[in-house]
């Protein structure tokens, strides 16, 4: 059994880390009863963006139940727009297509510069030890010889996309932070995109990358992918064994992403959509782990604030990408 703490023993916690050692206790609220809001007026429908990192198919079909529950709760269609990638749900938000989206951190910080401020975090999900961070990590094929960061020097780096928190921002900083360029060439043989989370690790396998780097719980079982994250459900999709990988070098904790929403929805919209949101693993707890994609604790109410690190990090790194160019 490995811990979080394990994984960052020795390490020196970055900033964005700190708000993810804590989440508030808050009583959990009642599934909503079913039946049309008042709300409704102004929210007609109920449009969600999904992420990319995972095929289409896929990601409908583990949201299939759950978008249908949420249409029974509360009267209203509800509609899913699976993106092709995280800016995608992104620029959604700011074209007013759709209402909220579990997004990154870091995507749920470009779409706030995007839109001035225009989204909201409501809640992040809670993990196996009832915390709310998780971690990057960069993974190897087993049989690459590599073992560590060094070994990696030469070698090429696949990222997860370009605004993803643990599978490009992250990193990046982390990497950047221990003297290790991070552009082509630097310290890498050349970096590129793997086109998300799940295509980044099968470049791995494929031999298309030495390394890639994803998202992971932190905490259970490593040959099992974790108790949540990018290479759990690979495991349990039958795509991925782990002992066909090899863990190399993992992050700090990272404050997991929020469900996002437009800021300018009703009140009592973000209300009910919260609460059913935080009974849901209580009420329903398979199709919590199935959105999830593990096991964890439900859900924990979060603030914009909490996210401000990771805003001056997209920040930071947008000045950085200015300067090259």
């Amino acid at each position: 059994m490995i811990t979080r703490r394990l994984l960052v023993a020795g390490a020196t916690l970055a900033p964005f880390a700190v708000a993810a050692q804590t989440a508030s206790q808050t009583p959990t609220p009642a599934m909503p009863q079913p039946g049309r809001r008042a709300w409704a007026q102004q929210v007609p429908q109920l449009r969600i963006g999904l992420l990319g990192g995972e095929n289409e198919q896929d990601r409908l079909g583990r949201y299939e139940v759950y978008r249908a529950l949420l249409e029974t709760t509360f009267g209203i269609p509800v509609r899913l727009f699976p993106a092709a990638d995280y800016s995608g749900v992104m620029q959604a938000f700011g074209a007013r297509q759709i209402e909220g989206a579990g997004m990154g951190a870091s995507a749920y910080a470009g779409a706030w510069l995007d839109t001035n401020g225009g989204v909201e975090p409501l809640w992040v999900a809670r993990e196996a030890d009832g915390g709310i961070s998780y971690i990057a990590v960069m993974v190897v094929r087993a049989d690459s010889g590599i073992t560590s960061l060094e070994d990696m020097r030469g070698k090429a780096l696949a990222w997860a996309d370009a605004n993803s928190t643990s599978g490009y921002l992250v990193p990046r900083s982390e990497l950047r932070a221990a003297g290790i360029g991070t552009e082509s060439g630097q310290y890498f043989s050349r970096t590129g995109f793997g086109g998300g989370h799940e295509q980044a690790v099968v470049a791995v396998l494929q031999r298309q990358y030495d390394a890639a780097v994803t998202w992971a719980s932190g905490q259970g079982e490593v040959s099992q992918g974790f108790t949540r994250g990018n290479l759990r459900a690979m495991v349990e999709k039958g795509m991925l064994n782990m002992a066909d990988l090899r863990i190399i070098w993992t992050s700090a904790p990272i404050l997991n992403g929020p469900m996002t929403v437009r800021r300018d929805l009703p009140q009592a919209f973000k209300d009910d959509f919260r609460d059913f949101h935080l009974a849901l693993a209580g009420a329903h707890p398979q199709i919590y782990a199935q959105i999830e994609r593990g096991g964890g604790q439900g859900y924990a109410p979060v603030t914009h604030e909490m996210f401000e690190p990771i805003v001056r990090l997209r920040r930071e790194e947008a000045a950085e990408r200015r300067r090259r160019s």
